[in-house]
């Protein structure tokens, strides 16, 4: 069945793809990125069941704005893919306060402003399915990752706990956490780099820049497999409240699983017993 899908951050990357493959199975689809030219460029110009809008994901008055431009196109909106994010690399003190509250303007307010000019449209019709892009970054911390993974993990907490407000209104949610791919996340467009410097991260910085750096372009993961994949999580009559894709980061997030039950079970001798003695 053809649905609505509202994409953010189809301009390039990853968001190119999963707009692309939507198209190609038929579905309409409102591909947002900040110049709609690029989106239009990228997919191969104006279709019938494309729409191409501009979206700065920070501004809710353009989320609210594209949202109505988009259902007096198709009525609805069946899916939203919140996939727009930057990346802000570097260690902690090396990161200015306004590289860091930018990093979570972008990768966390973003999707809010989106989701929540979607969901009343969502609501009327007690039908409906959010996806946010998260990242392996999203579950388990990384160095040279600070902010990044702190916005990411603000996603995973808001998803996880958006699921119990939408579930009575028939709306789904997913969360996704895919490990390395080529989805143009390290290109310039996308990556910042901190902006302070301090002579005890020096070396390590110029190291772990480098390192970074030479991974554009090199990362195993397929986008479009990615997005291909995707598709079908949204055509699945239950979808999954995290969906891990990646060669690398299904067993990296087992892993991690495992660690966490581990330090549950290290923490229950001084981790337990701390109730007031008066406790039912």
């Amino acid at each position: 069945m053809s649905k609505v899908i509202f994409v953010t951050g189809a301009g390039r990357g990853l968001g190119t793809h999963i707009a692309r493959e939507a198209l190609d199975a038929g579905h309409q689809v409102v591909a947002t990125a900040r110049n709609p030219r690029k989106v239009l460029d990228a997919l191969g110009g104006e279709r019938d069941n494309l729409l191409a809008l501009a979206l700065d994901i920070t501004s809710p008055d353009a989320a609210r704005a594209a949202v109505k431009a988009a259902t007096d196109t198709f009525g609805r909106i069946d899916v939203l893919i919140n996939n727009a994010a930057t990346f802000q690399a570097g260690y902690f003190e090396e990161i200015s306060d306004a590289q860091m509250r930018a990093q979570i303007e972008t990768n966390l307010f973003g999707p809010m402003n989106v989701t929540r000019a979607v969901l009343p449209v969502m609501r009327s019709r007690r039908a409906g399915h959010v996806v946010t892009i998260s990242s392996l970054a999203g579950v388990i911390g990384q160095e040279f990752c600070v902010a990044y993974a702190a916005s990411k993990f603000g996603v995973e907490g808001w998803m996880e706990s958006l699921r119990f407000d939408l579930e009575p209104y028939g709306i789904d949610t997913t969360i996704v956490e895919p490990g390395f791919f080529r989805t143009e996340l390290l290109v310039d467009a996308s990556t910042s780099w901190a902006e302070d410097s301090i002579e005890d991260y020096a070396q390590r910085t110029t190291e772990t820049k480098k390192m970074w750096q030479s991974m554009n372009g090199r990362q195993a993961g397929d986008p479009a497999r990615l997005a291909g994949a995707l598709l079908k999580v949204i055509d699945l009559e239950t979808p999954p409240l995290r969906f891990v894709a990646g060669d690398d980061a299904v067993p990296a997030v087992e892993a991690k699983g495992k660690e966490i039950t581990d330090q549950a079970a290290a923490s229950r001798t001084l981790g337990t017993g701390l109730s007031h003695t008066d406790a039912a």
